[in-house]
Protein backbone atom coordinates (compact mmCIF):
# COMPACT_ATOMS: atom_id res chain seq x y z
CA UNK A 1 0.00 0.00 0.00
CA UNK A 2 1.20 3.54 -0.68
CA UNK A 3 0.14 7.09 -0.12
CA UNK A 4 -0.43 9.34 -3.11
CA UNK A 5 0.36 13.02 -2.63
CA UNK A 6 -0.30 15.76 -5.10
CA UNK A 7 2.12 18.60 -4.55
CA UNK A 8 2.54 21.62 -6.75
CA UNK A 9 5.97 23.24 -6.54
CA UNK A 10 6.97 26.47 -8.23
CA UNK A 11 10.34 26.58 -9.97
CA UNK A 12 12.06 29.68 -11.20
CA UNK A 13 14.53 27.85 -13.46
CA UNK A 14 12.46 28.46 -16.60
CA UNK A 15 12.39 32.21 -16.07
CA UNK A 16 9.28 34.35 -16.44
CA UNK A 17 6.35 32.59 -18.04
CA UNK A 18 5.44 33.96 -21.46
CA UNK A 19 1.94 34.97 -22.42
CA UNK A 20 0.58 32.94 -25.34
CA UNK A 21 -1.81 34.98 -27.46
CA UNK A 22 -1.72 32.85 -30.61
CA UNK A 23 -0.26 29.67 -32.08
CA UNK A 24 2.79 31.59 -33.38
CA UNK A 25 3.65 32.52 -29.76
CA UNK A 26 3.61 28.84 -28.80
CA UNK A 27 5.73 27.97 -31.83
CA UNK A 28 8.29 30.67 -30.97
CA UNK A 29 8.76 29.33 -27.43
CA UNK A 30 8.80 25.59 -28.23
CA UNK A 31 10.44 25.66 -31.68
CA UNK A 32 13.97 25.07 -30.37
CA UNK A 33 12.76 22.08 -28.36
CA UNK A 34 11.17 20.40 -31.36
CA UNK A 35 13.95 21.37 -33.79
CA UNK A 36 16.45 19.53 -31.56
CA UNK A 37 14.29 16.41 -31.15
CA UNK A 38 15.40 13.25 -32.93
CA UNK A 39 12.17 11.41 -32.13
CA UNK A 40 8.50 12.30 -32.09
CA UNK A 41 7.39 13.82 -28.83
CA UNK A 42 3.99 14.89 -27.55
CA UNK A 43 3.94 17.81 -25.15
CA UNK A 44 0.98 19.31 -23.36
CA UNK A 45 0.91 22.99 -22.47
CA UNK A 46 -1.28 23.41 -19.40
CA UNK A 47 -3.00 26.76 -18.84
CA UNK A 48 -5.05 28.37 -16.09
CA UNK A 49 -8.53 29.89 -16.46
CA UNK A 50 -6.99 33.08 -17.94
CA UNK A 51 -5.05 31.00 -20.51
CA UNK A 52 -1.75 31.75 -18.81
CA UNK A 53 0.77 28.90 -18.67
CA UNK A 54 0.99 26.76 -15.57
CA UNK A 55 3.51 24.25 -16.92
CA UNK A 56 4.24 21.95 -19.80
CA UNK A 57 4.28 18.18 -19.61
CA UNK A 58 6.00 15.61 -21.83
CA UNK A 59 3.19 13.13 -22.47
CA UNK A 60 5.22 10.72 -24.61
CA UNK A 61 8.47 10.23 -26.48
CA UNK A 62 8.28 7.80 -29.37
CA UNK A 63 10.35 6.75 -32.33
CA UNK A 64 11.48 8.65 -35.39
CA UNK A 65 8.04 8.37 -37.01
CA UNK A 66 5.51 7.74 -34.23
CA UNK A 67 4.62 8.57 -30.65
CA UNK A 68 1.85 6.89 -28.69
CA UNK A 69 -0.59 9.13 -26.91
CA UNK A 70 -3.10 7.73 -24.46
CA UNK A 71 -5.88 10.01 -23.14
CA UNK A 72 -5.22 8.72 -19.61
CA UNK A 73 -1.78 10.37 -19.61
CA UNK A 74 -3.27 13.65 -20.81
CA UNK A 75 -5.99 13.59 -18.15
CA UNK A 76 -3.46 12.81 -15.41
CA UNK A 77 -1.39 15.88 -16.30
CA UNK A 78 -4.48 18.11 -16.44
CA UNK A 79 -5.74 16.95 -13.04
CA UNK A 80 -2.34 17.26 -11.34
CA UNK A 81 -1.86 20.79 -12.69
CA UNK A 82 -5.49 21.79 -12.09
CA UNK A 83 -5.49 23.14 -15.64
CA UNK A 84 -8.46 24.90 -17.21
CA UNK A 85 -7.17 24.77 -20.79
CA UNK A 86 -4.62 22.83 -22.83
CA UNK A 87 -2.62 22.99 -26.05
CA UNK A 88 -1.23 19.77 -27.49
CA UNK A 89 2.05 19.89 -29.41
CA UNK A 90 4.12 17.36 -31.31
CA UNK A 91 6.78 17.32 -34.00
CA UNK A 92 7.51 15.47 -37.21
CA UNK A 93 11.31 15.04 -37.06
CA UNK A 94 11.59 12.40 -39.79
CA UNK A 95 10.05 14.40 -42.62
CA UNK A 96 10.16 17.93 -41.25
CA UNK A 97 6.71 18.41 -42.78
CA UNK A 98 4.18 19.69 -40.23
CA UNK A 99 1.18 18.54 -42.29
CA UNK A 100 -1.02 16.61 -39.82
CA UNK A 101 -1.55 12.92 -40.51
CA UNK A 102 -4.97 11.33 -40.31
CA UNK A 103 -3.92 9.91 -36.91
CA UNK A 104 -2.95 13.40 -35.75
CA UNK A 105 -6.37 14.72 -36.73
CA UNK A 106 -8.28 11.82 -35.19
CA UNK A 107 -6.34 11.97 -31.92
CA UNK A 108 -6.75 15.74 -31.62
CA UNK A 109 -10.48 15.56 -32.27
CA UNK A 110 -10.90 12.75 -29.72
CA UNK A 111 -8.98 14.72 -27.11
CA UNK A 112 -11.02 17.84 -27.82
CA UNK A 113 -14.25 15.87 -27.27
CA UNK A 114 -12.85 14.36 -24.07
CA UNK A 115 -11.78 17.78 -22.78
CA UNK A 116 -15.30 19.12 -23.38
CA UNK A 117 -16.64 16.35 -21.13
CA UNK A 118 -14.12 17.31 -18.44
CA UNK A 119 -14.89 21.03 -18.71
CA UNK A 120 -11.37 21.80 -19.96
CA UNK A 121 -10.81 23.98 -23.04
CA UNK A 122 -8.83 22.25 -25.80
CA UNK A 123 -7.42 25.36 -27.46
CA UNK A 124 -5.18 23.88 -30.15
CA UNK A 125 -3.08 21.04 -31.46
CA UNK A 126 0.13 22.27 -33.06
CA UNK A 127 2.39 20.19 -35.30
CA UNK A 128 6.02 21.32 -35.59
CA UNK A 129 8.22 20.77 -38.66
CA UNK A 130 11.52 22.15 -39.94
CA UNK A 131 11.17 25.87 -39.32
CA UNK A 132 7.38 25.82 -39.66
CA UNK A 133 4.22 24.70 -37.89
CA UNK A 134 0.57 23.98 -38.49
CA UNK A 135 -2.12 24.93 -35.99
CA UNK A 136 -5.12 22.64 -36.27
CA UNK A 137 -7.32 25.29 -34.65
CA UNK A 138 -6.15 28.11 -36.96
CA UNK A 139 -6.58 25.94 -40.05
CA UNK A 140 -10.07 24.75 -39.06
CA UNK A 141 -9.21 21.07 -38.52
CA UNK A 142 -10.80 21.05 -35.07
CA UNK A 143 -14.16 22.33 -36.25
CA UNK A 144 -17.01 19.85 -36.43
CA UNK A 145 -17.67 18.42 -39.86
CA UNK A 146 -14.11 18.70 -41.08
Amino acid sequence: MFELRIVRERRQSYGPLPVFRCSADVWAVFRAHFDAADREQCLLLLLNQKNRPIRFHVVSIGSLTASLLHPREVIKAIVLANAAAVILMHGHPSSGDPTPSSDDLQTSRRLKALMELLGVKFLDSIVFGDGQFISLADDGYLQEGR
